[in-house]
């Protein structure tokens, strides 16, 4: 049974005007269809070590060498961009409480926390991710990772991602990357980023 790429959640246009349909189109029907393609590809040279793409990047050294790196790439970027979709939504909705609380205990306050994830969000160098993690002791933390690299590589549990591949917002935002990071806010899915925390913790 081959890994498949998941349906968007919303129309291609629901996330408009902060996240334009042709864009959504791009990046879900081009993007991501290409690192399932990819993903499945290196997966079929070695039946035997399954498709649980969440194990295997959580202890990549179980991975043979000669698919390890396609793996991270493109099965990184199927795990990543799944979650991604997930967590965007036009529809209102709260941080939970337990939440808004341990992000004021960690980051001081939650537009502490905001500026933090802003710039892991700017100043990851090229292609990457900016994210909020469950660190392995529990605990609320900001990192950026390069590429399609997931936080599952390094033990942490993600909860909150923004994809900052060019791809994700050139059409709309040209080369002002901030103002994509400041719309992501807009349409953040509470929802799912408190059902996350709560499997985290």
């Amino acid at each position: 049974m081959a890994i498949i790429l998941p349906e968007l959640p919303y129309a291609y246009d629901a996330l408009e005007p902060h996240i334009d349909a042709e864009t959504m189109t791009l990046h879900h029907d081009k993007h991501h269809a290409a690192y399932v393609a990819n993903a499945n590809a290196a997966l079929e040279k070695h039946p035997e070590i399954g498709e649980d793409l969440e194990s295997l990047l959580a202890d990549v050294e179980k991975i043979p060498t000669d698919i390890r790196q396609a793996l991270i790439n493109n099965g990184g970027g199927h795990l990543n961009h799944a979650l991604f979709w997930e967590l965007l939504s036009t529809e209102q909705s709260e941080i939970s409480p337990e939440l808004a609380a341990d992000i004021d205990a960690t980051f001081g306050s939650f537009e502490a926390f905001k500026d933090a994830f802003t710039a892991a969000a700017t100043t990851r160098f090229g292609s990457g991710w900016a994210w909020l993690v469950v660190n392995k002791e529990g605990q609320l933390e900001v990192i950026s990772t390069a590429n399609q690299d997931s936080p599952l590589m390094q033990g942490l549990k993600p909860i909150l991602a923004l994809d900052v591949w060019e791809h994700a917002y050139y059409l709309n935002y040209r080369n002002v990357r901030p103002n994509y990071i400041k719309a992501f806010f807009e349409i953040i899915n509470w929802n799912k980023v408190n059902e996350l925390y709560a499997a985290a913790k």
